[in-house]
């Protein structure tokens, strides 16, 4: 059993829900990143998805969008992404999971990126643009390196396609709460609950969490009732923005902002 798949399954043995946070490497600016990993892990997130940033982020949402434009015009670089993971896995046991596409992992060297991510203390890749297959290069990479590889559902997925992604996935099953991009509204939680409450017999190898138009602690108790826990990004990504975007907050303040909202979505995932 992975690191991930079992600190999974000890948050549910505890009776908890798992709250995964995601930010863009590099964003809002190549200095903050460490930092701000730092935060998202003392305000109590159970595990963090670190953004490779990409020029066509095709399952985003323009907040997301945006933080890769802005992390790319600083100059971050996958090489820099990994430095950023490196030092964050140094000093804390939060696993650390990297999301992205497919083209810059190839430009990097899918073997090469998979090896120096496990090096790096990376525990799980998120590629949400590569096919689900045993024979992709990509899973068998990681496979190799012994990085958990973690593939998403839809509420479009049949419940056939769902088992075998379960089969296929590492770590735990990514279950997107609607058809669209990032930071979408998810609308009426109801029919996500009841896609959700469907798709849940056939995710029995893996944890299966909700992500996509999670923005508040209670968008995570509403969704986690259905699942082993939320995910969230947008909503991150745009306080982040905000607090950066405003020069009468001092870096401290910032941060401790960040940390002040991760812990509030936190409170959402008690059961």
């Amino acid at each position: 059993m992975s690191r991930l798949k079992a600190h999974l399954e000890s948050i549910a043995a505890a009776g908890e829900k798992a709250l995964g946070m995601f930010i863009t490497s590099g964003f809002p600016d190549l200095d903050a990143t460490p930092d701000l990993l730092r935060a998202i892990d003392a305000g109590g997130a159970d595990f963090i998805e670190l953004g490779m940033p990409f020029s066509d982020p095709l399952a985003e949402g323009i907040p997301i969008q945006r933080s890769s434009e802005r992390a790319l015009a600083a100059g971050v670089t996958m090489r820099q992404t990994l430095e950023y993971a490196a030092d964050f896995t140094a000093s804390s046991d939060t696993p650390l999971l990297l999301m992205g596409y497919g083209n810059p992992v190839m430009r990097y060297g899918i073997d090469r990126f998979f090896e120096e991510a496990r090096t790096a203390g990376v525990q799980g890749v998120i590629l949400p643009d590569v096919l689900p297959a045993p024979d992709s290069p990509f899973f068998r990479a990681a496979a190799a390196h012994g990085v958990d590889t973690v593939c998403l559902v839809s509420p479009t997925t049949p419940q056939e396609r769902v088992t075998y992604i379960d089969e296929l996935s590492s770590g735990f099953v990514y279950a997107v709460s609607v058809t669209g991009v990032t930071g979408a509204d998810k609308g009426d939680a109801k029919p996500i609950q009841d896609y959700l409450r469907r798709i849940r017999p056939a995710v029995s190898r893996n944890a299966l969490l909700v992500g996509f138009g999670i923005r508040s602690a209670e968008d995570v108790a509403s969704m986690v009732a259905e699942t082993d826990g939320a995910i969230v990004g947008s909503a991150l990504v745009n306080l982040v923005a905000a607090c950066w975007d405003d020069s009468d907050l001092s870096h401290a303040q910032r941060l401790e902002r960040v940390e002040a909202f991760v812990r509030e979505l936190k409170s959402g995932t008690s059961s």
